[in-house]
């Protein structure tokens, strides 16, 4: 599934294209399928530099080839990640339900955000010592949670929750191949 604009292509270079990816509002879920490629990792790790994700720890982000996006837009750090992913990579690829539509988190949205709070953390069975959290160092919640086409431009979706690893593995073989990828409907899961 891809957007008008066909950047992969021109990602390839003659030396290891640089991936980057980050999880945002989701449950890492994508990130496990990613991984689910089988033998095939070994082949992609001889043409992919891997720089920044979860799987190492890396937050460093410049030059980029190609961003993995996964997880929905919860709160204002979550925006900011995706914005410098925008500005460092040349392609982005938006990955699952919740980056696409905004998921799981985004059922929060039939609600309002002091509904949420007050019900998660003064209303709930079981709650001891009732207060909503209020610490600088918690990223401020956004009034709904977004899908990240509503906030960078997107050129790549993988649909699903998760999408198959043969949607992965389809990307990754486009991209060592300097090619398009193709990602049939047969790759494409909307649960």
């Amino acid at each position: 599934m891809h957007q008008e604009n066909s950047e992969v292509a021109q990602a390839q270079s003659p030396e290891k294209i640089r991936i980057a990816s980050c999880s945002l509002a989701g449950c890492f879920g994508c990130h496990m399928s990613m991984l689910d490629i089988d033998e095939m990792v070994v082949e992609v790790l001889e043409h992919v530099e891997y720089c920044r994700g979860p799987l190492n720890d890396v937050r460093d982000l410049h030059n980029v080839d190609v961003g993995i996006v996964e997880g929905a837009l919860c709160n204002e750090d979550n925006v900011k990640v995706l914005r410098q992913f925008r500005e460092n990579c040349r392609v982005l690829v938006a990955v699952g339900a919740c980056a696409i539509t905004g998921g799981l988190p985004a059922m929060r949205n039939h609600y309002g955000l002091t509904a949420c709070l007050k019900e998660a953390y003064l209303d709930a069975d079981g709650v001891v010592n009732p207060a909503i959290p209020c610490d600088p160092e918690l990223p401020r919640l956004l009034n709904r949670v977004r899908p990240i086409q509503e906030v960078v431009r997107v050129d790549y979706f993988l649909p699903g929750c998760p999408p198959p690893a043969a949607a992965f593995a389809e990307l990754f073989s486009a991209l060592m191949e300097g090619r398009e990828p193709v990602l049939d409907r047969e790759m494409a899961r909307f649960d």
